[in-house]
Parts: C-alpha cells; sequence; structure tokens
C-alpha cells in the first residue's frame, strides 16, 4: 500500500463519529394517505441518547395546507410505541395502534382529526394489529391474538418456552370493533384459523384473508385463501401451490387480487401477480414470464392494479390491466427505495392521482415523500442534516451460469490512490434483495475507506420467479457462484486489492458466510451474524421450519441428504479465514446453537474466531446499545484483517 493511500485510510472519518451520525437516522414508516389524498400520516421512531428506539414512536399528520399534528394516545410525555394507521373513508378520523396505558399491549384507538380528540376503543388483553375501516366507516376490524404478549413474531427475542411445548398454538383471529363505548372486540370466522392478511369487501359485508391452522409464526408459508362470509362462514377459495399475500378485492367487489411466488419471510414479498373471481374459479397470472418480481397490489378502478415490484436491482411501480394480455405498463423506475412499510408500496388516494411514501438511497436518508407517481416531493425534514459517509453507487451486471446478475458496488467516500480493500454483503432471505437504501452497514464500510458490493444472486427478487427458485434444492452452491462472478465483476470495475476481500451477511446472509468460507480462501475475514451452520439441527431447533419445504422439497427427516449437502458444518475443516460469529440470545429464526456449533468448531481446529452473544435479543438487534457494538465490531473485525498496516512517514 503506498504512503499516499495510507493517508486517505487516515483521512476516513473514526468509524464511531460516522456510527454516531447515521444512528441518528429518524427512521420513517406506515405511510397512509386519506382516500381524498388531502390528509397523509406517518409513523416517526423518538429519538433516544442512543438513537431512535424501536419501541418508541410518534405519529404525524399532515393536511393539505401543509400543516403537520402530532396524534397521541399518550399523557405526560410519556414515550410509547404508536402507528399501524388508517384513515376513515371521509379522511376525518384516524385509527391506530398504542400501548400508552401499558407498554407492550397495543390497544386501539381513533382520533378525530378535526377536533384533536383522541379516544381509546378497545381493552383487550393480548397483541392487536392492523385496523382498517369499513367502507361505510361505522366498524373497524383488527387481528387479535388473545392473552398472546409475547407472539409478536420471530424477528423479535423469542419468548422462552417451559412447561408443556407446543399443545396449544395461539391464533391470530379477525375481529371487528363496534363504536359504542363499550370496548368489545366481536371474533370473525373460526377459533383455529390464524389470519395473516384480509381486505374487507366492498360492500363491507365480507373478508378476503390469507390464513393456517396452527402456529402463527410457523405456518405463514402454507397459507390459503379464504373468504369469510357475513355471519363468519369461511371457506377457501384458493390453495397456492407456493405462498400467498397481498389479497384485496377489486372496488366492484368482482375479483380478488393476490401476488403468489416463493418467499422466505412473511413481509418480505415477491411473486406473480394473480386474479381471481370473488365467486371463486381459477387464478390467472398477470405478469408469468415477467423478469421483475411484485411486492405489493393496489387497485386503482374495476379494470387495473399498481403493482410495486423490484426490477433487477431498482424499485418499480407498474400498470397492469385486467383484460387483454398486455404486459405491465412501468410508470417509474428507479435507483432507490419506496416504501409505505416493508415491501416496495405506496400509499394512495382514490384513482391513484395522489401517492405517498418513504424514499431513501445510498445518498439520501429516508424522508416521506408525495404527489403523482413519479413526481413526488419531500414532505419531511427530519434527516435533513444527515451526509452519506460514501462515495458512488453503480449497478453491476455479470454471466453466471444461464443467469444474468445483478449487484451493487458502493465506492468510498474517499477515492483510493491505490487499490482497496473490498467487503461483500449478503442479503437475507434468501427470498429478497438489495435496493439502494440508507444501509447502516454498507455506509459505515464506505466510509472506512472500504469498496462494498452487494449482490443479487440467484434465489432473489428481481428478475421473475425462474431467478427467484434458482437456488431451490441447491443452497450455497449455484448463489455462491453468482456472488464469487460477482467479486470479479468488481475487480474490474474498480480498484479493490484481490487479496483484502472480506464478507459478511446477516441471516441468510450470515449462513452464506459460513457457507462461504468452507468452499473458497478467496475471502480474507468473515462476519457471520444469525448464521446458519447445519441445516439438519436446524430443522429441528428453529421455530419456523415449514419455510424450508419449498426450498428442499422434503422435510429433514425424509431426505437428511439434501440439507447435509448445503450444511456449512459437513465442511467445516476446510476453513482458513478468520471468523466473527454474532447472535442475538433468543433468536426464534435462527436459534442460538447454530452460531455457537459454527464457532465452536473453528475454535477447536485452531481457525482465529470470536462469538458474541446479544443478551435478550432476537433476529433483529433492536437495542441501540447493542446494535452500536453489533456495528463496531464488524468494522473492527475487517480492519483488523483487510487493512494493510501503515508504512512508516519516511516511505
Amino acid at each position: 500500500m503506498t504512503a499516499l493511500f495510507a493517508a486517505v485510510l487516515l483521512a476516513a472519518p473514526a468509524p464511531a463519529e460516522v456510527l454516531k451520525s447515521l444512528q441518528a437516522t429518524v427512521r420513517l414508516g406506515g405511510v397512509a394517505i386519506s382516500r381524498d389524498g388531502k390528509r397523509i400520516a406517518w409513523v416517526e421512531q423518538v429519538r433516544t441518547p442512543d438513537g431512535p428506539s424501536w419501541d418508541e414512536s410518534i405519529i404525524q399528520v399532515r393536511d393539505e395546507s401543509g400543516a403537520v399534528k402530532h396524534i397521541t394516545a399518550a399523557t405526560g410525555g410519556k414515550p410509547s410505541d404508536e402507528g399501524d394507521l388508517d384513515f376513515s373513508p371521509d379522511g376525518q378520523s384516524l385509527a391506530f395502534m398504542s400501548d400508552a396505558i401499558t407498554p407492550r399491549q397495543p390497544q386501539l384507538y381513533v382520533a378525530d382529526l378535526r377536533t384533536g380528540k383522541v379516544q381509546q376503543q378497545t381493552y383487550g388483553s393480548g397483541h392487536m394489529s392492523r385496523p382498517r375501516f369499513s367502507p361505510d366507516g361505522k366498524v373497524i376490524a383488527i387481528l387479535y391474538m388473545y392473552g398472546a404478549l409475547e407472539a409478536l413474531g420471530p424477528l423479535r427475542a423469542a419468548a422462552r418456552q417451559t412447561g408443556v411445548v407446543g399443545e396449544k398454538p395461539v391464533e391470530q383471529r379477525l375481529a371487528l370493533v363496534l363504536f359504542d363505548g363499550t370496548g368489545t372486540l366481536k371474533p370473525v370466522g373460526p377459533q383455529d384459523l390464524f389470519i395473516y392478511e384480509y381486505g374487507w369487501s366492498p360492500d363491507g359485508k365480507s373478508f378476503v384473508a390469507t390464513g393456517a391452522p396452527g402456529s402463527g409464526d410457523d405456518n405463514w408459508w402454507i397459507a390459503k385463501l379464504y373468504a369469510i362470509e357475513p355471519g363468519g362462514k369461511t371457506k377457501i377459495v384458493y390453495e397456492p401451490k407456493l405462498q400467498l399475500c397481498e389479497p384485496a378485492f377489486s372496488p366492484d367487489g368482482k375479483n380478488i387480487a393476490f401476488i403468489e411466488g416463493l418467499m422466505s419471510d412473511a413481509g418480505s414479498n415477491g411473486g406473480d401477480l394473480f386474479v381471481m373471481p370473488a365467486a371463486g374459479g381459477k387464478p390467472r397470472n398477470l405478469t408469468e414470464g415477467y423478469r421483475g418480481s411484485p411486492a405489493t397490489v393496489r387497485w386503482l378502478d374495476a379494470g387495473n392494479l399498481l403493482v410495486g415490484m423490484q426490477i433487477e436491482g431498482d424499485s418499480a411501480f407498474a400498470r397492469v390491466a385486467l383484460s387483454g394480455s398486455a404486459k405491465p405498463v412501468v410508470l417509474w423506475r428507479g435507483p432507490m427505495s419506496l416504501t409505505t412499510g416493508r415491501a416496495i408500496s405506496l400509499a394512495l388516494s382514490d384513482g391513484g392521482k395522489t401517492s405517498a411514501a418513504v424514499r431513501e438511497s445510498f445518498s439520501a436518508p429516508p424522508e416521506v415523500v408525495a404527489g403523482p407517481i413519479g413526481n413526488w416531493k419531500p414532505i419531511t425534514q427530519r434527516n435533513l442534516a444527515l451526509k452519506s459517509p460514501a462515495g458512488e453507487a453503480r449497478s453491476l451486471t455479470w454471466k453466471s451460469d444461464q443467469f444474468d446478475v445483478q449487484g451493487w458496488l458502493l465506492a468510498p467516500l474517499v477515492k483510493p490512490q491505490g487499490k482497496a480493500p473490498m467487503v461483500v454483503v449478503v442479503h437475507g432471505g434468501p427470498a429478497a434483495a438489495v435496493r439502494p437504501s440508507w444501509s447502516e452497514a454498507a455506509l459505515l464500510l464506505a466510509s472506512q475507506g472500504y469498496y462494498v458490493l452487494q449482490p443479487n444472486p440467484r434465489g432473489s427478487f428481481g428478475q421473475g420467479e425462474a431467478f427467484t427458485e434458482g437456488n431451490v434444492k441447491d443452497f450455497g452452491y449455484g448463489d455462491l457462484r453468482d456472488i464469487l462472478g460477482g467479486v470479479d465483476a468488481a475487480l474490474a470495475a474498480a480498484p479493490i486489492d484481490p487479496q483484502r476481500i472480506g464478507i459478511y451477511g446477516h441471516s441468510y446472509g450470515g449462513y452464506m458466510v459460513m457457507w462461504a468460507v468452507t468452499q473458497t480462501n478467496r475471502f480474507h475475514a468473515a462476519v457471520a451474524s444469525a448464521g446458519l451452520s447445519n441445516w439438519q439441527s436446524y430443522y429441528g431447533q428453529n421455530q419456523i421450519d415449514q419455510w424450508m419445504l419449498p426450498y428442499f422439497g422434503k422435510s429433514v427427516y425424509e431426505d437428511p441428504a439434501i440439507y447435509r449437502r448445503s450444511s456449512p458444518i459437513e465442511f467445516i475443516q476446510r476453513v482458513h479465514t478468520p471468523t466473527l460469529v454474532l447472535h442475538g440470545e433468543r433468536d426464534a429464526e435462527v436459534p442460538l446453537p447454530q452460531g455457537q456449533e459454527f464457532w465452536h468448531a473453528l475454535k477447536a481446529l485452531g481457525v482465529e474466531t470470536q462469538f458474541v452473544v446479544y443478551a435478550d435479543e432476537g433476529h433483529r438487534i433492536r437495542k441501540p446499545a447493542n446494535a452500536r457494538d453489533h456495528a463496531e465490531r464488524l468494522v473492527g473485525w475487517f480492519d483488523k484483517h483487510l487493512r494493510a498496516p501503515v508504512p512508516p512517514a519516511n516511505q
């Protein structure tokens, strides 16, 4: 390394300084818009001394004059977790959830936006979510898990299992809340059916829903499409081959739209767009063979749908006509992320004339934007003072087997005068994808002089269902070839030192890190977060094993060989790469023994390693202090193993 490049590294801002700036980012989400487009609401995470808190949030509502009001159920400045927004049909009221009375016990509230008065509507015990006004505004539907305060999904710290385990699963039911002052919840549908998503019929008399009997966390992958009729009568209207999401009635009530595809995580959507008659019949695939992955669907009118989708590494919105065989018409596509929650999505007024979402990219922190599709303007300035600590982002494409693979290469902020180190960041899923966003890990690494490669290998969204299904029964093999092809593409595109390349990933990305270091010595340092080391033992340890069946074809008890074939622990003696292993103590998606098994083996074999466990954390590291420690260790490990020593000043 030249003395000049050493000076560039020394000029980089301290990791702690960059991390403090990134963790000051106010995270925004939960965007909703009134039907007339005059009011827009969103949720903001509350700033704390350690950065925004996952468990403290506030609601803001902007009217057509531009005035913004803070809506809350809390009193006396008490912090609470508020969100899950829905406007009444006339736009004059806002339903939301808040745990203002009892921490982690959400209740339903309705705010009168003309007077500012907020009224509590429920007094139940158990988790409640997703309130939605009926079409006439007289009733609110809600999802309700009676008595289940800890059943909040596998991303949080798992509830401790004691006593007789697994005998009585908690069901999430659809319930109605009447505005009669009693707080009574009127259940709809059978007791043994866990409802994941739902939508009102236009006449307000029935629902369409996705659901499955049994454990909620585990059985999303085998959910079916249900019609819940007046009086609660429930029938299956469609049994999918893969996973379902986004069920929605057309405005005339004649059709139901949904997305079906290979999805490894609830909420990380992708697949094809289907429409079927509401009265029953065979669904039609409206995007078959399309090289993009629909993620969300909204009806524009009875004959047209708006689909939020990923196309390669970009976000996009397309209009799809119900009639004929025309392909989706892309209305907008760009290198950024737009979302109302997790997947690519917009909040739409009636007819789609006005839309709103949170927009972010590698160079721009999140802000709420609004306007016609493709002509959005910022309506918040929460993160105006933040500047990207990274350089230019480039979309790279390369050939791997029969696939054209895409990925993002993020450059350091200061252009290196010599060859720089690089870290490959592998996304989780595997059915997910990288699109430009204000990503803490990538931006932090780029601020420290690293190139950052974020590939979208086979198994990712963005290029249609054939590509997403490209790693079925082949975990680790084809996708690693895709990643290594991306490394070669990056080496050809930028001044990167091939002897100083690292790899990092979380969840399935953590698995790919563990897999990569057992298959190749091209990586000179590795960090596996929530990584999976042994598919055979994992099958019996995790609480969401149903997701594995579409990928492996059979259970581990029926075909152990297919699981063994892709398990890093089977090839552990090949590892020479220094590897840091990070894990949440109470992770239900990838249980702690998976990280411990890999670390234990490396330690026994004399490979440099370290194992860090975060107390009472789940699959997502939520506590700000732990998130900061996680990020600092990530950078520290790569600095130790990928940065060449700085030469003396006289060289």
